[in-house]
């Protein structure tokens, strides 16, 4: 998939774990793992929007487009 997640690495650089996350943006741990791992295939502009705003983030912080190779 060209859309690559990179919600592990905004985590590791605020110095906050999955549960720590989980409980400061309201979304179950199943959700938020879900979208760390990359197997989400769709998240809500309102979802993205409180996760920025708890990791002080901009979406590009998050999500990264990778062009795939032809």
């Amino acid at each position: 998939m060209p859309i690559i997640v990179n919600l592990d690495v905004m985590m590791a650089k605020r110095k906050m774990s999955l549960n720590e996350l989980s409980e400061k943006v309201g979304l179950t741990l199943s959700n938020l793992s879900i979208l760390k791992t990359g197997k989400a295939k769709a998240i809500r502009f309102s979802t993205l929007e409180v996760i920025c705003d708890v990791l002080n983030c901009q979406p590009a912080d998050i999500l990264e487009y990778a062009r795939e190779e032809k």
